[in-house]
């Protein structure tokens, strides 16, 4: 969607930044008589804070599939407000968001298995470790009954990657970053047809090649183009 990204309020005065904010309440007066002072301008993302610190904190308390579910549910609220366009400028592909889409899966996979294997449960705890600082484990780390949820996060993070890329390319069209998003398109399908049953390295294949092409058009870096083709290409066989 396309914002006025400088608000002005007509009972103070004051003026502050709606990309900042995303509310049109003034921030000094409480008033909501505001207007926008300049052009629109596209804009998807959302201040949004991502914490899981009391999540970890209840390990120690609560069974593990409560755990699982307060995990999911902050995950998914985090990734559903987040967006890759800033007034105007496409964001990158970040690992927080990569990570909250995985956690968001996986523990929901968690929640709902009666039985978890000890591999199963390790994998999980590990990725609530640090998933909000943007870490998480190696795609060589999941456990074979966790795959799916695999594959279907980074397809899910890339498709919603793919939104404000798709965006930003109806702004300031590139026919080669077009061909290779649409190539990015068709493999992420064709995982998502397997229900997310790939090898985890191939899902994580699609995570970098939407990354590069990210970079690309935000840096001008051509070099990424190169490498987004490459892991691309490490899909095409």
């Amino acid at each position: 969607m396309k914002v006025r990204g400088h608000r002005e309020c007509k009972a103070c005065g004051s003026r502050w930044s709606y990309y900042e904010t995303a509310s049109v309440e003034c921030p000094d007066c409480g008033s909501l008589r505001s207007v926008g002072v300049d052009d629109r301008t596209r804009h998807t993302n959302a201040p949004v804070e991502y914490d899981l610190t009391p999540v970890r904190g209840s390990i120690d308390e609560q069974p593990l599939e409560e755990i699982a579910t307060d995990a999911a549910e902050r995950s998914s609220e985090y990734v559903r407000r987040r967006g890759f366009v800033d007034g105007g400028s496409l964001l990158a592909l970040d690992e927080t968001f990569v990570a909250a889409t995985e956690l968001r899966h996986v523990a929901s996979e968690i929640a709902r298995t009666l039985q978890p294997t000890d591999a199963q449960e390790l994998y999980f705890v590990t990725l609530l470790r640090g998933a909000d600082e943007g870490e998480r484990p190696e795609p060589r780390a999941v456990p074979s009954g966790l795959r799916p949820s695999y594959g279907l996060a980074m397809t899910a993070a890339v498709e919603a990657y793919q939104r404000d890329l798709r965006a930003h390319l109806d702004d300031e069209p590139d026919p080669q970053a077009r061909s290779l998003s649409g190539r990015i398109r068709d493999h992420r399908k064709r995982i998502e047809a397997l229900d997310g049953d790939v090898d985890p390295k191939d899902a994580d294949r699609l995570v970098h090649a939407a990354r590069d092409l990210g970079r690309y058009l935000a840096e001008g870096d051509e070099s990424a183009l190169v490498t987004a083709d490459n892991w691309l290409n490490g899909l095409d066989g």
